[in-house]
């Protein structure tokens, strides 16, 4: 876990890079190639890129687009919503984080709303893992946000385990299903990434096989951490403090493994 923890934190710095990066008039090549320069010169692997043939080491989703934005020439423009999605290898162990941020001005209160209320919702499901029995807890702790905000969950994308590889069982649901989610248990490491939409949850992929964008064209926002769990608690291997600071509003101490 501990080379998980220098994974992270070097997603943590790219992600900020990326974040600084994100201004009027850039494009989603220059807040790619931001992650880039950190992650390289780290002496870290991406993992983002040549997954599957994807060609860069983030995804840049902007507006509509939810998830898995290929990064190019696309201009960013005043009150765009960007949410950005990268991560790192350090020996074989992998790190992955995402935040979303508002270039320029945000366009309306509703656009602030959205971008802070899906990362409450990150850390108001990271607060429930502190203490969960089964992956339920974290589930509904995300759609409770969501629902609280009047805001949706994108419907089908999920979270996931993360170690060895960028993504691994068991998922983690980002809304209440059917069926028990498996239990917690001290040794996983998982990825909790609530993704909301203004609209209904549907989404559609566009022709790149990649860009997931929402059905309805309503704007989305897009946060997550890779948490580790252990026999004394929890730590947010993509936070430099463990998550420390959030966490302190739900009344849990990260503990380092």
């Amino acid at each position: 876990m501990r080379v998980m923890a220098r994974a992270g934190s070097i997603v943590a710095d790219a992600l900020a890079a990326a974040s600084a990066a994100t201004v009027v008039g850039a494009t989603t090549a220059d807040v790619d190639a931001a992650a880039r320069r950190v992650i390289e010169g780290a002496g870290a692997e991406s993992n983002f890129l040549g997954y599957y043939g994807f060609p860069a080491v983030s995804c840049v989703s902007v507006n509509d687009e939810v998830v898995h934005g290929i990064p190019g020439p696309r201009v960013i423009e005043d009150g765009d919503i960007v949410s950005i999605d990268c991560g790192a290898i350090v020996d074989g162990w992998h790190g992955d984080a995402a935040v979303t941020v508002i270039a320029g001005a945000p366009r309306g209160g509703q656009d602030t709303h959205l971008v802070e209320q899906t990362r409450v919702a990150l850390w108001a499901g990271i607060a429930a893992l502190a203490t969960a029995d089964r992956l339920d807890e974290v589930a509904g702790a995300i759609e409770d946000v969501a629902g609280a905000a009047q805001l949706h969950p994108l419907l089908g994308y999920v979270g996931h385990g993360i170690g060895t590889a960028m993504h691994q069982a068991p998922e983690v649901l980002n809304y209440r299903t059917r069926g028990r989610q498996p239990k917690v248990k001290a040794g996983m490491c998982l990825a909790i990434e609530p993704m909301f939409v203004v609209g209904t949850g549907e989404s559609t992929v566009l022709e790149d096989d990649w860009t997931v964008v929402s059905a309805d064209g309503s704007r989305a926002a897009h946060w997550e951490h890779s948490i580790a769990i252990h026999d004394d608690g929890i730590w947010v291997l993509t936070a430099h403090d463990g998550g420390a600071a959030e966490l302190a509003a739900y009344r849990v101490s990260p503990v380092a493994p």
